[in-house]
């Protein structure tokens, strides 16, 4: 009987020592994760650029039929002006700074959220 007690005790600790190791793993796993989320996580401008046409004309990183977002964040400085600036061309369109393809308008759009998707291409300018 002791011998029963003293086996199924060892058995219990060992058990436990396991679990100990897996929560530990699991608590590292978890961490990774979340720090590659935060990683991959996607702007609002970004999202708001995904849920609109601008992907139709504008990629970012090749020229389409307009230019690449990241040739546009290397012609203009991440500042208020700019982001203002292209907010503005956003919504009311343009031509004549990229070629002679004009860029349609987007009236409908809120000028915040241009401002946000400016920021956004702005932000992709490599220092």
């Amino acid at each position: 009987m002791k011998k029963t007690i003293l086996g199924l005790g060892a058995v219990f600790i060992f058990m436990a020592s396991f679990s100990k190791a897996d929560l530990e793993k699991e608590k590292a796993v978890a961490t990774t994760v979340a720090a590659n989320h935060a990683f991959f996580q996607v702007s609002a401008g970004e999202k708001l650029i995904n849920k609109s046409d601008c992907l139709g004309c504008h990629n970012k990183t090749n020229k389409i039929i307009g230019p690449a977002y990241v040739e546009v964040a290397k012609k203009y400085a991440n500042t208020e002006k700019n982001v203002n600036y292209l907010a503005d061309k956003i919504i009311k369109g343009g031509t004549g700074v990229w070629g002679t393809m004009p860029m349609t308008a987007h009236a409908t759009l809120k000028k915040e959220d241009a401002k946000l998707m400016a920021k956004y291409i702005l932000s992709l300018r490599k220092k």
